[in-house]
């Protein structure tokens, strides 16, 4: 085991969606690579926010993508407890050693006050007012306060925050691993809360902690991160572990389909596409349908997301886990946002369909038949698979576009009806079942053999008999091999299928020759 260890830390907030997918397949595949870690972390430390539930579907879409955490609330490791709000009393620890080497101190504001202070610089011109040097020495603090006071409150269990004392006039810079070197002034941050009045630590100082004791060697995250660094690279300096920053990746943006701003959840409801793994029932009765029931495969997901700003530099875009971990590098990893194409998406997914294998395709749409009332066995569910796969862009497609298979159609095309029956083939096709039906062997060779003879013999031709017969079988002109499709529906079914509807056919060509002459 190497020692890249990487962690995805969401928090319990709601479902994970796309770009959360995104950053820890990048775990992922950084720790697969290598030899390395992979860690799943819940950052639970804003109880407010905690939704039942979360945590629970943060894991079962990690394990159903395939991309399943080594160490976790479910996996366990030597690095635990994996939520944050079992290791509240491991924060308290760093909290009170920044105090007292004078780089954080206590703020006693109340929120009034922290309002009058907006208020007071937005007057001054100031737009985006910051707790910080220039104004904590006016606020409530253990730095603006007589000493005496401070202990006063402290002993009278006053509500407080802790803040993180940033020097001005500092520039802190480091190496990202996508975006090379990058720099802050100090000046532009502000005094950022570490320890809540509730006595829970905020992300950053959490975060800091919990990276350095579960000796986590790179974080990635995405871009809109990115300025939480500096925050954090002074953490490190603080507390005297600057030898154990870990290497930064930042993200770039998931777009929307236009291109153009961070795609949201919404975004799934205005452009007809899921953006979360699997279905979340929100506390409040709205469902959010997940790639996995719209019929995706697991493995196209993870797929079609690894090119959502990376590129392995070649022609290749169909990779397993294993060979997209092989081929990975953070390096590759592109700056400029990725748009989200759904149909590229969909053509990921086709091309798992198509070469998946028909077994395993019928194991996974056999329960969709067994809720549409279907009984067939798995061995005519394993040839349907193979008949319609090409076809499939989603597991979905099996059943919309091949009910057929189960069942006589109740619509047919009359459009292709009413332009290709004629009435004087009515005959050649009451003949050509009555062939069909004798066949004994009734395999797809010997049915398409005994049609063509017919059509051959006849002197007809293919184009005024064989999309009748596939319309009669099917209800549609769209489909597999017409006589590969009538051999697994069978030799009783098809019979029947097409005898009621040539009576039907030559209804539908009656009523439009009566209106042509009404015309």
């Amino acid at each position: 085991m190497s020692d890249i260890r990487v962690r995805f830390a969401p928090s319990p907030t709601g479902p994970l969606n796309i770009g959360g997918i995104r950053t820890a397949l990048y775990d992922y595949l950084l720790a697969k690579k290598h030899g390395g870690t992979f860690i799943l972390r819940i950052e639970d430390t804003d109880q407010k926010r905690f939704v039942e539930g979360a945590e629970d579907y943060v894991i079962d879409a990690l394990h159903w993508l395939g991309i399943a955490p080594d160490e976790g609330p479910r996996a366990g490791g030597d690095y635990g407890p994996y939520r944050q709000s079992e290791r509240k009393s491991t924060y308290g620890e760093y909290v009170q050693k920044l105090i007292n080497s004078g780089h954080a101190y206590y703020a006693f504001d109340s929120h009034e006050e922290l309002e009058g202070m907006r208020t007071r610089l937005e007057r001054q011109g100031i737009q985006r007012a910051k707790y910080d040097a220039s104004t904590r020495m006016d606020m409530r603090n253990s730095l603006s306060l007589p000493e005496s006071e401070v202990k006063e409150l402290l002993d009278s269990n006053a509500s407080y925050t802790v803040r993180l004392k940033v020097t001005p006039g500092e520039t802190i810079s480091f190496v990202d691993e996508i975006r090379d070197k990058v720099s802050f002034s100090s000046d532009e941050l502000d005094d950022k809360i570490l320890l809540k009045t509730d006595g829970m630590p905020t992300y950053h100082m959490a975060n800091i902690v919990d990276d350095y004791l579960m000796k986590i060697s790179h974080v990635i995250r995405g871009e809109e991160w990115l300025s939480s660094t500096p925050h954090h690279i002074l953490l490190y300096r603080a507390l005297g572990l600057e030898d154990h920053i870990p290497k930064f990746a930042h993200l770039p943006l998931l777009l929307k389909p236009v291109g153009k701003g961070k795609l949201s959840k919404r975004d799934g409801a205005k452009f007809g596409f899921p953006v979360f793994p699997m279905e979340w029932n929100n506390p409040d009765g709205e469902v959010y349908e997940g790639f996995k029931e719209a019929g995706f495969l697991p493995e196209a997901i993870i797929n079609f997301l690894a090119f959502l700003g990376w590129n392995p530099g070649t022609e290749q875009e169909i990779f397993t886990n294993a060979g997209l971990a092989e081929a990975f590098s953070l390096k590759q990893v592109s700056k400029g946002g990725a748009r989200f194409d759904f149909d590229k998406a969909k053509w990921f997914n086709q091309q798992y369909i198509i070469h998946m294998n028909d077994a395993k395709l019928a194991e996974l749409i056999s329960q969709d038949v067994v809720d549409a009332g279907y009984d067939v066995s798995q061995e005519y569910l394993t040839k349907f698979c193979g008949l319609m796969k090409e076809r499939a862009v989603t597991l979905k497609d099996f059943l919309s576009a091949g009910s057929f298979f189960f069942q006589k159609p109740e619509i047919i095309d009359e459009k292709t009806i009413r332009k290709k029956f004629k009435l004087e083939n009515e005959n050649h096709i009451q003949s050509i079942i009555e062939t069909v039906f004798v066949i004994e062997d009734y395999t797809t060779q010997n049915i398409e053999t005994a049609v063509k003879n017919y059509i051959g013999e006849n002197e007809l031709g293919f184009g005024a008999i064989l999309p009748i017969l596939r319309i009669g079988v099917s209800g549609t002109m769209k489909g597999p091999d017409l006589f590969s499709t009538m051999e697994l529906i069978g030799k009783a079914e098809v019979d029947e299928r097409l005898r009621s509807n040539l009576v039907r056919f030559k209804e539908i060509k009656l009523i439009q020759k009566e209106n042509q002459a009404d015309a």
